[in-house]
């Protein structure tokens, strides 16, 4: 459902005129004074930490093309009820609108409906803030069907609360004869109406994917691998290792939400294990309500995993704050009487420190532990040591059992080879003696179905 308040790009030969180009406005509230006169420090932490999150804005709005002609970081010693910015804010961007030929204003923050009109009616161009930008990027960058209805059910969500300002082609049917509000209202019902109905449809349709997802890993538990999850921080590089411990060619690109849909692969470990790695969605600080409840079958693929990688981007100046809104995020997950996660997660995590080759090699990265290895991605650095840890951990809950197979019996042997791993074998004309080390589910049912 094509939305009427989306940015529109135009395509060649249109008569568009080129790019859109686009101001990004960031309005960061003061920092308080230190009372030791520790003031100027702060401020300048907060400085640090407001020019990181307009370069990530300034990321997001370029990742979907938009020219970016004009930025600015706006304390706010109050926010205004009707435009959040300033009088003289308000006004300055509106200078630069029209000096630079600005047709799209990105707010970087929270706008109500309200104000995102009256910004609309100061500046004269299309206004958008936080949460309808990363919509933007995401209704761009779903491929799936499951990532398809997840994104629309978010940009209609979002939507249904901004219809009297997003919808301005009805302000257009207004008139009559000025009584009972003109046409115009009941077309705002109507839409109104239409996108509640097909939010309901929606709904319906992503609690079958979600339930084709549950046949699904109910399939894989029956001929069981291991899971192993990639979260992290938008572009911090998990498509790109995700293609190069499997050999995929998922989509990789340096921008922001270049993945959305979960991809799934298996991988061969060191040991001759196989395992099963997935891909998801990466995570941003302030990710709209709307979309960590559509994608929330998406993450249900971590909450499946006997290991979850967290990548990092090591090389990010931001890289600890990045860090710790996914760890917040998946604390959230482990919340609540419906918690995707168990309590125990963070045992399951490895951090993976990638992007080494820009500090230097895995050398020159701090911080590596039992639970957090350095690695580049890109160069392949690294990862050899990130399969041997994999396969480690996943060893870890395994058990060790002996078995004597008859040599004619192909399948009970193939099927050992396949689930566990085979530390000792022996060879003889009555049987083949093996020693395996197996998940404890893989050792009950090999011993239920197969041992004799």
């Amino acid at each position: 459902m094509a939305a009427e308040h989306g940015l529109r790009r135009p395509a060649a030969g249109d008569g568009g005129g080129g790019p859109t180009r686009a101001a990004v406005v960031l309005p960061v509230e003061r920092p308080q004074r230190a009372p030791s006169g520790g003031g100027a420090a702060m401020e300048g932490g907060a400085q640090r930490a407001a020019e990181a999150r307009l370069a990530e804005a300034v990321g997001l709005a370029a990742s979907i093309g938009l020219t970016v002609v004009h930025t600015a970081i706006f304390p706010l010693r109050a926010p205004r009820p009707s435009t959040l910015l300033g009088e003289g804010q308000v006004a300055m961007v509106r200078q630069a609108v029209a000096e630079q030929g600005v047709t799209v204003a990105v707010v970087d923050a929270a706008l109500s409906p309200v104000q995102q009109r009256n910004l609309e009616r100061e500046w004269g161009c299309k206004v958008i803030d936080r949460t309808g930008l990363i919509l933007e990027i995401f209704g761009e960058r779903a491929r799936t069907k499951e990532g398809a209805l997840q994104v629309e059910l978010a940009h209609l969500e979002y939507q249904r609360t901004r219809l009297v300002r997003s919808w301005t082609h009805l302000e257009r049917q207004r008139g009559g004869f000025g009584f009972l509000g003109g046409p115009g209202e009941s077309q705002i019902e109507i839409d109104r109406r239409l996108i509640g109905e097909r939010i309901v449809k929606l709904k319906k349709e992503l609690e079958q994917v979600r339930r084709t997802r549950g046949l699904h890993r109910r399939a894989r538990e029956r001929v069981p691998y291991p899971v192993i999850a990639l979260v992290g921080y938008t572009n911090a590089g998990k498509s790109t290792l995700f293609n190069a411990l499997t050999g995929a060619g998922v989509y990789a690109q340096d921008q922001l939400f270049a993945t959305l849909d979960p991809t799934m692969r298996a991988i061969r470990l060191p040991s001759g294990r196989t395992a099963i790695l997935s891909d998801t969605v990466g995570f941003i600080s302030e990710l709209p309500t709307q979309l960590v409840e559509a994608f929330r079958a998406t993450l249900e693929e971590v909450a499946a995993a006997d290991v979850i990688l967290h990548v990092r981007d090591v090389s990010h100046p931001d890289t600890l704050a990045q860090r710790a809104d996914v760890l917040r995020v998946l604390a959230d997950m482990a919340e609540g009487p419906d918690a995707a996660l168990d309590a125990d997660w963070p045992s399951r995590v490895i951090e993976v420190l990638n992007k080494a080759d820009l500090l230097g090699g895995v050398a020159q990265v701090p911080g590596q532990a039992a639970t957090a290895i350095a690695v580049s991605a890109l160069t392949g650095e690294g990862l050899e040591a990130l399969r041997r840890l994999l396969d480690e951990r996943l060893a870890a809950g395994l058990e060790t059992a002996e078995y004597a197979i008859p040599p004619a019996d192909g399948a009970r042997l193939a099927w050992l080879y396949e689930h566990g791993e085979v530390v000792r074998r022996e060879d003889s004309d009555d049987a083949i003696r093996l020693t395996v080390r197996l998940r404890p589910s893989d050792r009950a049912r090999f011993e239920q179905r197969h041992a004799s």
